[in-house]
């Protein structure tokens, strides 16, 4: 897999990029699971989190992989091997250098966390070694990110449409023309693991 766009110096070799709404956190739990402690790439989430309330996601998520689980913070350097959460009312975005960073800047489609920005910043620091991943959810989140992950070379994988239990996300990725797979969920973490551990060109 070839860019014409260098990717900008970071220590951390690749990234997947998770984008998940309504139905989310067993979309989530599914993903997670098929990913051992010992993969070679962050992840990274946006799941749509109600603004003002505790979230208890980490815990949640970290019961059904050996992957270390947090939420994300501003200034966190991602590593291989943990998954980091955006926060209630915080868009995640990875800066220059790979670096990530917490931002309250509009909603995007009505959400905040939301994937675009996401998908967006970690296409444009991680080129062609990004993979993005579309779960299930109820709006067309994700789409635009879905169009910056392959101008930059990376990787798009969605959960079929028909498995989801909302499909408006996956469909919305899928309408782009831009995806590379449409899989079960339970048969996603077995690719992203192939991807990511296979060279790339």
């Amino acid at each position: 897999m070839s860019s014409n766009h260098p990717r900008e110096s970071h220590d951390l070799d690749a990234a997947v990029v998770v984008a998940s709404s309504a139905g989310g956190i067993q979309g989530l739990r599914t993903l997670l699971s098929g990913l051992d402690a010992g993969f070679p790439a962050a992840v990274l989430v946006a799941q749509h989190l109600r603004r003002g309330r505790e979230t208890r996601i980490a815990s949640i998520l970290s019961r059904s992989t050996t992957l270390s689980v947090k939420l994300a913070e501003d200034g966190d350097q991602p590593v291989a091997g943990t998954v980091y959460i955006a926060p209630p009312d915080h868009h995640l975005c990875v800066r220059d250098g790979g670096k990530l960073a917490l931002t309250q800047e509009r909603p995007v489609n009505y959400a905040r966390p939301a994937a675009d920005p996401l998908f967006e910043t970690a296409a444009k620091t991680f080129g062609p070694l990004v993979t993005a991943c579309v779960l299930t959810g109820a709006d067309g989140d994700g789409a635009r990110g879905v169009e910056a992950v392959k101008a930059r070379g990376g990787t798009v994988i969605v959960q079929d449409p028909d498995t989801a239990q909302f499909r408006g996300m996956p469909k919305s990725a899928i309408e782009t023309g831009r995806v590379d797979f449409v899989l079960h969920a339970e048969d996603i973490a077995p690719l992203i693991r192939r991807l990511v551990q296979e060279p790339r060109d």
